[in-house]
């Protein structure tokens, strides 16, 4: 299954961005992969926001 372009790039800067992995590295992982970092990242963002 291919998983369209504007959503792996969506996943691949947040991952990035986050977690300072290389584009190379993210792209290795597989989707379901990704979207679980994606979503842990998520998690953390909201732990971190609801302690300020």
């Amino acid at each position: 299954m291919t998983h369209p372009p504007r959503r792996l790039r969506e996943e691949t800067a947040y991952i990035a961005y986050h977690f300072h992995w290389a584009y190379g590295d993210i792209l290795t992982l597989p989707h379901e992969e990704r979207r679980a970092w994606v979503r842990e990242i998520a998690r953390i963002n909201s732990t971190a926001g609801e302690g300020r």
